[in-house]
């Protein structure tokens, strides 16, 4: 696809992008596919990915308490915990406000290592990684945060959360569906958004402007971005994800960059019909 080649003029050292269609298949890519990179926020998809592994395998409940007192796997899940964003201080009650928060994902590791009695970098390995043969990711740091991987793996999460085999079809609608609607609060980088929508764990576009993904995007795009420059979402509309990572912080340059590159990607995708699948 010739809309990829758009990196190659970001002021970043490196950078590497893929679109992979619905059936799970890459339709294009430009730049080290295994070349690996920080993941930075990204890695709360699959931090997601695999506690909603735990629940449909019943080592916790959704709706079961966890983080601060009246707070849920849910919460935590959807920013809604009343968790800080940086540490474990208490700043509302639960369901109250989206306060996004990396210390929620930590505390969601933790209850899955106490479910389960397994160390949860080793859980993500087993639950996500191993099964996608996703054999270049690994959780090195903070579960909010620590992933390193590569573009070629994360083609193949793209592609389970556009077609998903180790979700049920049901539990994946839910979790990029709107939970606790009508919410406002702060979107890293973008500011204070009302609604600020989220599923659990999946950021959702929804009507927000401004957003780190295109005009073109549909409302029901879903996905996350990365402070280390990196992003991957999911057009249901257009039939196809894109992941992009860089080595460049998260910063103008991006929110310049990503949307016109989103929209040049989704065009693209357009103009050619017949080869989305």
């Amino acid at each position: 696809m010739d809309s990829l080649k758009a990196v190659a003029d970001w002021p970043v050292d490196n950078a590497v992008a893929a679109v992979i269609t619905a059936d799970g298949h890459v339709r294009g890519s430009h730049g080290p596919m295994r070349r690996s990179f920080p993941l930075a926020s990204v890695t709360k998809l699959l931090v997601a990915y695999a506690t909603l592994i735990a629940v449909e395998e019943g080592a916790i409940e959704l709706d079961g308490p966890a983080g601060p007192p009246g707070a849920t796997v849910r919460h935590l899940l959807a920013h809604t915990s009343g968790l800080a964003f940086d540490d474990r201080s208490v700043v509302a009650a639960p369901g109250t406000r989206r306060i996004y928060s990396s210390a929620g994902f930590e505390v969601l590791a933790e209850a899955v290592r106490e479910a389960s009695g397994i160390p949860f970098p080793d859980y993500l390995a087993g639950a996500v990684f191993e099964p996608l043969g996703m054999t270049e990711s690994e959780l090195t740091g903070p579960a909010g945060s620590g992933v390193v991987s590569t573009c070629a793996d994360l083609t193949r999460f793209a592609a389970e959360v556009q077609s998903p085999t180790l979700l049920a079809p049901g539990t994946l609608a839910e979790a990029t569906t709107v939970a606790f609607p009508g919410l406002g609060g702060v979107l890293p980088g973008f500011g204070n958004l009302r609604p600020n929508d989220w599923g659990l764990g999946f950021e959702l576009r929804s009507a927000k402007d401004p957003h780190w993904t295109g005009r073109r995007s549909s409302p029901r795009t879903f996905g996350h971005f990365g402070r280390s420059g990196t992003f991957l979402w999911v057009d249901p509309d257009a039939g196809a994800a894109c992941v992009v990572l860089t080595d460049r912080e998260f910063g103008p340059w991006a929110q310049q960059a990503w949307p016109a590159f989103t929209d040049g990607v989704l065009a693209e995708l357009a103009e050619n019909p017949a080869d989305r699948r």
